[in-house]
């Protein structure tokens, strides 16, 4: 998706040219929720004057009652029109990505977009130019009821690549495909995936913060077509047992002046030293920014051997079974692929922690373990541990306990994210526990 620099002039004309009658400032929370403050399009000074106030104390993680009143700061070059809002009149709705500030005109520590900012600026500082990201969001299809409710019913039976009548998502997706085109995206493929009712649409890669922006309007207009379809879609890892679950491969490179500073041509797969001690970052703080990249107690049903997934902190040139492979294109292509993100993770959160530890890879000069290009599925314990490959945290609770552990992580968040982040997410966990599941009545109710 190509941004363009707009001026204020720029977005009061084309309002104009266009009969948008009414804005939304989009934003997103810790947890990865996308808000928005509506307006007419009677406020459009106000809000591109930045003076558009809200009330951040009723957003969760945000700041205290007393602390409420906060700023929302457009973003102009994420102005874009709806293509599906368009009323009976004529008038059509656009919206913009705002920036939060604090009432004294400050950055809000907590808004994840700002932080993500924050850290890209460090990345600035070390000589880099771009983080540049290209992510593979999956999600399932469910049919509706006859009152507008999810179901637990998948829209079809197909399989990867599968045409209809296999595949019954064939008409959502080239819905979805046409309206992200509308709005500037510019998509790669659509295809259905590995599980019945599973889909996936890639669009291209773009810098860190486009990438995240990206990723939350692609949420927004998929949930939206398939409404209209009468489909509810999901992101959720895993809504189904025994079949594969929602992931985001990651794929990612940094740039400096000089082009893509993980290319060497003479190096060991054509990879850079800033490219091997990169990924020597990730694998060593993988275990922390695992709850970020997989931040729900749902994630780590996905997280499990036999449904394609990773589960182990290992790398490969080739082989698909471990955490980071290396796709094989090189030159400005050559990037690293992050296979266990899922897509409830909150981009921005996700992709600040990724960034900060490829930097302190780099900083700390981390080489990486031996690459695995065995399927680490099918080796025993001993073969594993041999190999130096250890295991990604297998529950939400001990994933936020390894964040909370590791400083480099924590300070991707900066503390006022990171605090907010791990209460509530060990909050949740106690929640989840306190739960009887279908599972256990069944397997125990009657023994016992």
């Amino acid at each position: 998706m190509v941004r363009k620099a707009y001026t204020k002039d720029d977005i009061r004309n084309i309002i104009k040219d266009e009969n948008v009658q009414f804005l939304r400032l989009q934003f997103t929370d810790v947890f990865g929720a996308i808000k928005n403050v509506g307006v007419p399009v009677s406020q459009l000074e106000k809000v591109l004057d930045n003076n558009l106030m809200f009330d951040g104390s009723s957003i969760e993680g945000f700041v205290r009652i007393q602390e409420s009143d906060m700023y929302l700061y457009p973003d102009l070059s994420t102005f874009m029109i709806f293509p599906w809002s368009t009323d009976e009149n004529g008038g059509k709705v656009a919206r913009l990505i705002a920036d939060v500030y604090t009432a004294a005109r400050q950055p809000f520590a907590g808004d994840p977009r700002g932080n993500l900012k924050r850290v890209l600026s460090e990345m600035t500082e070390a000589g880099f130019k771009n983080f540049n990201l290209g992510t593979e969001p999956e999600f399932f299809l469910f049919k509706l009821d006859e009152n507008g409710n999810p179901t637990t019913e998948l829209n079809d039976k197909g399989g990867y690549f599968d045409l209809a009548p296999l595949d019954m998502g064939n008409d959502v997706r080239r819905k979805i495909v046409l309206q992200l085109e509308a709005m500037g995206f510019e998509i790669e493929a659509e295809h259905h995936e590995v599980a019945p009712g599973q889909h996936e649409v890639d669009f291209k890669y773009a810098d860190a913060l486009d990438a995240a922006d990206n990723i939350q309007t692609f949420k927004l207009v998929v949930k939206t077509i398939a409404r209209q379809y009468g489909y509810y879609a999901t992101f959720l890892p895993k809504p189904k047992s025994g079949i594969n679950g929602n992931g985001m491969h990651t794929n990612m490179s940094l740039f400096d002046e000089t082009g893509n500073a993980f290319f060497d041509e003479t190096g060991d797969l054509q990879l850079s030293k800033t490219a091997y001690n990169f990924l020597g970052g990730i694998l060593d703080h993988a275990t922390a920014y695992t709850a970020l990249t997989n931040p729900t107690v749902n994630s780590y049903k996905r997280l499990t051997p036999g449904f394609e997934a990773p589960v182990y902190v290992a790398w490969s040139g080739s082989n698909r079974s471990p955490m980071v492979r290396v796709p094989a294109s090189r030159g400005n292509s050559t990037r690293l692929e992050l296979r266990s993100v899922d897509p409830t993770a909150n981009p921005y959160l996700a992709f600040a922690a990724i960034l900060e530890a490829g930097l302190d890879g780099i900083r700390r000069e981390l080489e990486p373990t031996h690459a695995v290009d065995r399927n680490i599925y099918l080796m025993d314990e001993s073969e594993r541990r041999a190999a130096g490959i250890t295991d990604l945290p297998d529950t939400l609770l001990s994933a936020v306990n390894d964040l909370a552990e590791d400083p480099t992580i924590l300070g991707a968040l900066g503390h006022h994210i990171a605090e907010a982040f791990i209460s509530a997410k060990r909050l949740e966990y106690q929640s989840y526990r306190q739960e009887v599941s279908a599972w256990e009545l069944d397997t125990y109710f009657e023994q016992y």
